[in-house]
């Protein structure tokens, strides 16, 4: 959780906005080579205006319509002076929005320190809103698992357990019956806010299933695009393991039991196996409960309440 994570500017740049470098000699700055490592996102106007106490210089820096605006109030000599102990503090690059004007002190700040000043089109709140969304999946806490991922009803499930246990061919069983698959053997999961994991497979085995006896899989070829999904929310952790004769298994599901990932508890259920069941069947039912349960519906309380009412009603006539 502690490890810190980066990402150049050239991926949020691609995946975010299409901009050009703006520089007074039309060079253009090597954008992979500066990375940004937090999610957070700066409009300098305190900054502008002197104020620099809780600055964090390692944040994207977005200029639109009000700090224009500000700037043009002074003369060429001063706006010189602010932007330059701006730029001085090495923040990583600076984004003018709504393609406002790009003074030309910004320019020579730019150069003389060289830090990119990309334009972009999208307005202000857009591009906040856009950035620290990237942001926030690019520098996510992850982690990798042994497990595999896949969609049931808009679900997010991810199967867990040991080698062998079936779960890859529970996940083709599922494939066939019409829902999808994101990932197999390893899933990169994550931590994208306080609430949400995302789930995702690795580039070089996306796609892939191996089947015991038989290999590897191209799940996209042989089921088509519709069979594939890039990532998913994790919703629940099914945990399959062999059938234990002498393990008590949940039977009425009053109890809620929770599977921690990155530091987030992840409702869970464990399913054991043995021959004749219906694996692929079970875990549909299961993602559909666990969509009531999480729409406010619990069948298990329902039916112990339908007791308790039983048994109130039944002393009431003694």
């Amino acid at each position: 959780m502690n490890q810190k994570y980066r990402v150049a500017l050239s991926e949020i740049m691609k995946d975010t906005f299409s901009s050009a470098v703006f520089l007074p000699d039309g060079e253009k700055s090597d954008t992979s080579k500066i990375f940004i490592t937090t999610p957070l996102v700066n409009r300098p106007g305190l900054q502008l205006a002197g104020f620099y106490e809780y600055f964090d210089d390692k944040r994207i820096q977005i200029m639109g319509r009000e700090e224009i605006s500000y700037l043009k109030l002074f003369s060429s000599d001063e706006r010189r002076e602010k932007l330059e102990k701006l730029f001085s503090t090495g923040i990583p690059v600076v984004i003018v929005s709504h393609n406002h004007e790009v003074l030309p002190e910004l320019l020579e700040m730019a150069k003389k320190y060289s830090i990119p000043v990309l334009k972009c089109e999208d307005s202000s709140s857009n591009l906040l809103h856009n950035l620290i969304s990237s942001l926030n999946v690019y520098l996510a806490p992850r982690i990798t698992t042994h497990g595999v991922l896949v969609e049931v009803y808009g679900e997010g499930i991810l199967m867990i357990g040991d080698s062998g246990v079936g779960k890859s061919e529970t996940a083709m069983e599922l494939l066939k019956r019409g829902h999808r698959l994101v990932a197999d053997d390893a899933v990169e999961i994550k931590r994208v806010s306080n609430r949400t994991l995302v789930g995702t497979a690795p580039e070089m085995i996306r796609h892939l299933i191996e089947l015991r006896g038989i290999g590897i899989v191209d799940v996209r070829h042989i089921f088509g695009m519709g069979a594939v999904k890039e990532s998913e929310k994790i919703d629940l952790v099914i945990q399959l393991e062999p059938w234990n004769p002498e393990k008590q298994y949940e039977r009425l599901g009053l109890d809620e039991n929770f599977y921690e990932i990155l530091g987030l508890q992840c409702p869970t259920v464990t399913i054991p196996i043995k021959p004749g069941r219906n694996l692929a069947i079970i875990i549909e039912v299961a993602a559909m409960n666990n969509r009531q349960r999480r729409l406010g519906y619990n069948a298990a309380a329902e039916l112990n309440k339908r007791i308790m009412d039983s048994m109130n009603n039944a002393s009431e006539h003694e």
